[in-house]
């Protein structure tokens, strides 16, 4: 079983930065995938970014590339979210998943369809 808890959205001005985290627990491997999403009202779920629990094969979606940073701390079993020069379309409730077995094309999993563990989402509000 795996558990998956995000924290630490918030309310930010344009141009400022957050730091999401997400602490997975439970079994886990190297080619484990864990994912950042995030949804506005009113849209479906999108993809933020992806790696794999061994760190590589980070990706981006084109919207968030070179503003957002994924992370991790392995001794913690932490990943992050770095989220810098922010906007008031970056909005939304943002979740982690964790999919352990990663059965994704090239391991890069993009789809929510992707993740059977989900967090109960943390809210980021950016204001123009």
């Amino acid at each position: 079983q795996v558990q998956v808890v995000e924290s630490g959205g918030g309310l930010v001005q344009a141009g400022g930065s957050l730091r999401l985290s997400c602490t997975v627990s439970g079994r886990t491997f190297s080619t484990t995938a864990v994912g950042w999403f995030r949804q506005s009202p009113g849209k479906e779920r999108e993809f933020v970014t992806t790696s794999k629990w061994s760190g590589d094969l980070t990706t981006y979606a084109e919207s968030v590339r070179g503003r957002f940073t994924f992370s991790r701390d392995n001794a913690k079993n932490t990943v992050y979210l770095q989220m810098n020069s922010l906007t008031p379309e970056d909005t939304a409730v943002y979740y982690c998943a964790a999919d352990p077995y990663n059965y994704c094309s090239g391991y890069v999993c993009t789809n929510p369809s992707d993740y059977g563990h989900w967090g109960q989402g943390t809210q980021v509000t950016v204001s123009s």
